[in-house]
């Protein structure tokens, strides 16, 4: 018999439910009763029929992660080949096996097999619990009936039993089992807590949507607030530490960490500056575009004519007030070029200031010097960039070197050093001299050509000729003759002939003169009527040369002949030319009437092929400047603008590709064509 306690198993108590009678564990009511959804104020009420659409979706068989650019090898071919197939099966458990049916003749032998091997594990158990049962009863029948053979029957019975058995195999009894997967099933068996979901709702935090865009000017912002702030710092500091004496190590220390400080500027400069130019280039998007693509498709329909298309447009507001006086690009960094302002105006004269424009960042210059006096004239050094030179209003000149960071000039003339006493109207660099010294050239209206050398961090100056007007002199009194000076105003270098120069004047001559003759000229020219503005080598011919004036005229001579070759009159005042330095027959002109031309001789021999109008009436264009590489040219006035323009294809045409023969191209070329043009106006002339 067994104890109450254990025939009663522990039972957990239960409650039953009113509506249903069924008994549900306790505590489990609460979690079973229906919950009352809390609904956000913001969902969406939908329709039955909105609620039963459907939204289908296409499940493929593709495999995302399948590589679709296989390239294998074929030694067939010698080349590698892209396979067009790809096998698109992912495999993520394999197993070695065989399936066997249950109703084939294999099936049913190994059934037949099991079973028996059933039968006789259930039969070896019944026999271990029947003797394990004998052996409990055994000792008590012996102590009663010590004498007795009470187990040889029962041996026998055993024996009879399992022979039974083992001849008479019984069928053994279904187990059910537990389904794993069912919980209510698995629930059943072992009694289970259940589970506890514990949720809550929050609102959403609040959003809100914040675009702004950085231009240079809220960067320049920021960054002059910030140096404000590091003003004030240095200021406080001052005055909280007193002035002492301190020892060498201490200054010492104070130097390195002010390079340390200088070079990380330095670094952040570089950086900040690469900033700015993806702002810019962000902003002026559209326009780089153009100047990189666009092309003026309307060429193919007009007859041999081309258009300017504007692109950036360069100023600064510490150059207000400020004519353009002088353009040249940088022969290395062929986005870069350089502005000097001054003032043409004589009665107004005051500062002036070089500017360094990048194409990459047309708001604010790279490099900016400001002077005392306007400048007038500069040029870039060819093999070495950094180096300009610059003639001013006062006469002196100066040399600026971009690598050092400071504003001054790295070499300035003075009156000790032979300084011109009227404006610097131009300067050129020169070759070496004989001792690989940095030499340039530089004219005034003075009539003096000074050769400046740069010897030891000093301007040694030569006087190369001094200009005078031939034919008029003046008697004084006391029976002197005096020979009046000539005012130069222009000059340029033969490109082949290092000694042979030209220089125009204020009385309208041109003058052909040589570095070894100081007192006398090669020839001379009588051009025209006003000042030269202007005299400027071909780039390809020899022999060819052109010149401007303010007398509305533009002529271009062959230094051999007196007479000019071609003469245009643009109806107004020329204010510069310039060569084109992709053909020796095309050139621009700018006037004061704010248009600027374009001319090509090979084209139309009479007139211009472009004459637009680049800049308001009211603005006088000063000066224009072809970009050595790209197809575009950059304008002055004299409201202190820079404007750059993209030739289109007409201004800019090459030699076509006939079938079968292909087009010479070079400097010969490029002569050829000139020397045909002269040619037939020197029969033209001969004939006259």
């Amino acid at each position: 018999m067994l104890p109450a306690s254990a025939k009663a198993p522990h039972k957990q108590p239960h409650k039953q439910d009113e509506d249903s009678g069924t008994e549900v564990g306790e505590g489990t009511d609460e979690w079973a009763q229906s919950k009352a959804t809390v609904r956000p104020p913001d969902q969406l009420e939908l329709t039955d029929a909105e609620l039963k659409e459907e939204f289908t979706r296409i499940l493929t068989a593709n495999n995302p992660h399948a590589p679709q650019n296989i390239v294998r090898y074929s030694f067939k071919e010698g080349t590698y080949k892209p396979i067009g197939f790809v096998n698109q099966l992912a495999v993520h458990y394999t197993q070695v096996g065989n399936l066997i049916p249950k109703d084939s003749d294999e099936g049913r032998r190994q059934h037949y097999r099991d079973e028996l091997v059933a039968g006789s594990q259930e039969s070896v158990k019944v026999i271990s619990e029947t003797g394990d049962l004998e052996e409990d009863e055994e000792p008590k029948e012996l102590e009663t009936e010590p004498g007795s053979q009470t187990d040889v029957p029962a041996a026998g019975a055993g024996e009879k039993v399992t022979e039974e058995e083992l001849m008479t195999p019984k069928q053994p009894k279904e187990r059910k089992l537990t389904n794993q997967f069912n919980f209510s099933e698995r629930a059943s068996q072992t009694y289970n807590n259940p589970v506890r979901d514990r949720e809550c709702q929050t609102e959403p935090p609040p959003r809100t949507n914040f675009s702004a865009t950085a231009n240079q000017w809220e960067i320049y912002d920021a960054y002059v607030e910030e140096l404000e702030k590091q003003e004030k710092t240095k200021e406080k500091e001052k005055a909280k530490t007193p002035v002492a004496k301190k020892s060498g190590k201490m200054a010492i220390r104070k130097l390195t960490s002010m390079e340390s400080q200088t070079d990380d500027l330095i670094k952040l400069s570089q950086a900040t500056k690469i900033m700015e130019r993806m702002v810019n280039q962000n902003t002026y998007d559209d326009i780089a575009q153009d100047f990189k693509y666009y092309d003026d498709a309307a060429d193919e329909y007009r007859d041999q004519v081309g258009t300017l298309l504007p692109l950036w447009k360069f100023q600064n507001d510490k150059a207000k007030r400020l004519s353009v006086t002088a353009l040249c690009w940088n022969p290395k960094y062929r986005d870069l070029f350089a502005v000097g302002y001054g003032s043409y105006d004589f009665m107004k004269q005051s500062r002036g200031m070089l500017l360094l424009y990048s194409l990459k960042n047309p708001s604010f210059p790279e490099y900016m010097f400001g002077s005392n006096s306007g400048v007038m004239c500069l040029d870039i050094h060819v093999d070495h960039p950094y180096l300009v030179a610059v003639g001013h209003y006062d006469g002196n000149v100066a040399i600026y070197n971009l690598k050092k960071p400071h504003s001054q000039p790295s070499f300035c003339s003075s009156a000790k050093s032979g300084k011109h006493s009227d404006p610097v109207w131009q300067v050129k660099w020169q070759k070496d001299d004989m001792d690989q010294n940095l030499n340039f050239f530089s004219v005034s209206s003075d009539g003096r050509i000074v050769s400046w050398t740069l010897v030891k961090r000093k301007l040694v100056h030569v006087d190369v000729i001094k200009l005078k007007v031939e034919g008029s002199t003046t008697e004084v009194p006391e029976g002197l003759q005096l020979h009046p000076v000539g005012c130069g105003t222009a000059f340029d270098f033969h490109k082949e002939i290092d000694y042979m120069f030209l220089v125009g004047t204020e009385e309208g001559k041109i003058y052909k003169c040589s570095k070894s003759y100081s007192s006398q000229f090669l020839d001379t020219y009588d051009a025209h009527n006003t000042s030269v503005d202007t005299v400027s080598w071909n780039p390809y011919h020899t022999k060819v040369f052109m010149s401007c004036s303010s007398d509305w005229t533009v002529k271009i001579w062959d230094h051999t002949i007196k007479t000019p070759m071609f003469i245009y009159d643009l109806n107004s005042a020329v204010g510069d030319v310039a060569w084109a330095p992709y053909s020796s027959t095309v050139f621009a002109a700018v006037t004061t009437d704010g248009k600027a031309h374009i001319f090509d001789l090979a084209i139309n021999k009479y007139e211009a092929i472009c004459n637009q109008p680049v800049a308001a009436k009211k603005n006088r264009l000063t000066h224009v400047q072809f970009n050595l590489i790209h197809p575009i040219i950059i304008v002055g006035d004299d409201r202190g603008h820079i404007i750059s323009l993209k030739l289109s294809p007409n201004l800019r045409k090459m030699p076509k590709e006939k079938k079968g023969q292909e087009v010479q191209k070079g400097p010969a070329v490029e002569i050829a064509k000139l020397d045909k043009l002269l040619n037939l106006v020197r029969e033209v002339k001969i004939k006259t």
